[in-house]
């Protein structure tokens, strides 16, 4: 059984059910998509969904690695110097120079710019996924899509919390889906136009 801390900082993922999972992806040859947690997995499997692709039958496995820092271990797992199957990913713009350090010391490529990570497959978000989404939706949007999920009374509670009240409604709605994005982020990509969905989003998919 995992421990509680593995579970911290993964936005739901286990780290001993990931490392297995990722084991058994390479051991299989198969692509491998690495993300922070399980929200961003859901939103790439909406929009592979909507773009008509079967990832498992495309042979693309997509693996939370639990939390940023634990990119070097997977990467050390999948990457050139262990199963060496194609990889591509996405990460939060704070983790972006963490991400480049570990594709130096997983063999990958040393004091690559966003230019040579794309070209890796990996993509960094802006300042991270939901602040992409909540971006390409618009807060009007955002706001009908928590009416709609029955939970509107709740949000505006959160609005009113005093912490909140000086900030954005976007500043409010990226704070608010820091505890709900497992939820919401297969609802933001399904409620979007292919078109306007997030260009890391695109091109994570599109690597693979």
């Amino acid at each position: 059984m995992a421990i509680t801390g593995e579970v911290m900082g993964g936005d739901g993922a286990i780290l001993s059910d990931e490392i297995e999972r990722a084991e058994e992806a390479g051991a299989a040859a198969k692509t491998v998509i690495l993300v922070e947690g399980v929200s961003d997995q859901r939103a790439i499997q909406v929009l592979a969904s909507r773009q008509g692709r079967d990832l498992e039958r495309d042979g693309v496995a997509i693996i939370p690695i639990a939390g940023a820092t634990n990119i070097v271990r997977f990467l050390h797992l999948l990457g050139p110097r262990g199963y060496d199957v194609k990889l591509a990913g996405l990460c939060d713009e704070d983790e972006e120079s963490a991400f480049r350090a570990a594709f130096a010391e997983a063999g990958m490529g040393s004091g690559l710019d966003r230019v040579a990570m794309e070209k890796l497959g990996f993509f960094v978000c802006s300042a991270d996924l939901e602040e992409e989404l909540i971006r390409a939706l618009g807060a009007e949007e955002m706001v009908r899509l928590i009416q709609t999920e029955g939970q509107l009374r709740r949000f505006r509670s959160f609005q009113n919390q005093p912490a909140q009240r000086h900030k954005t409604i976007e500043a409010q709605l990226w704070r608010w889906l820091g505890n709900h994005k497992i939820r919401y982020a297969p609802v933001m990509v399904g409620a979007l136009a292919i078109e306007e969905m997030p260009p890391p989003l695109k091109g994570v998919l599109a690597s693979v």
